[in-house]
């Protein structure tokens, strides 16, 4: 293998016995720190949260650093997901026609009632909505 290599065999065994840098050992506290910082939040802060933290304890640290450092580490924060309308599910779709071949203008006030239903998520479970309108 050192030949393979070329390199000297002396430099292996220099290599066990030489000392951490201070990047190395820094580099490993941060990894500590953010290991057990996220399994405090039952592993849902994410890299803001855990940056926030390792700040109020004096690291000099960036958050890119802290992004890295969870990458490595395999650990990711829980976020919400994000609200999606499923009324209009591809906007490439033609919209079906109007197959009760409704006419809106009556010519008259309050012949045509129009009606929608709304679900809002509560805490306990759904609301429902019904809203109608002449």
């Amino acid at each position: 293998m050192v030949r393979l290599l070329d390199v000297a065999r002396s430099g292996y065994y220099v290599s066990l016995d030489r000392v951490p840098s201070r990047r190395a050992v820094r580099q490993e506290r941060i990894e500590q720190k953010v290991a057990w910082l996220h399994g405090e939040s039952d592993e849902v802060s994410g890299a803001p949260m855990i940056l926030v933290d390792l700040r109020e304890d004096g690291e000099i640290i960036s958050r890119k650093t802290v992004v890295r450092t969870m990458r490595c580490l395999g650990s990711r924060g829980i976020f919400p997901k994000r609200w999606r309308t499923t009324t209009i599910i591809d906007h490439a779709d033609a919209y079906p026609a109007d197959a009760a071949i409704r006419q809106w203008d009556t010519g008259a006030l309050n012949h045509i009632w129009v009606g929608d239903i709304m679900y809002s998520a509560q805490v306990p479970g759904y609301m429902q909505f019904a809203g109608l309108s002449a």
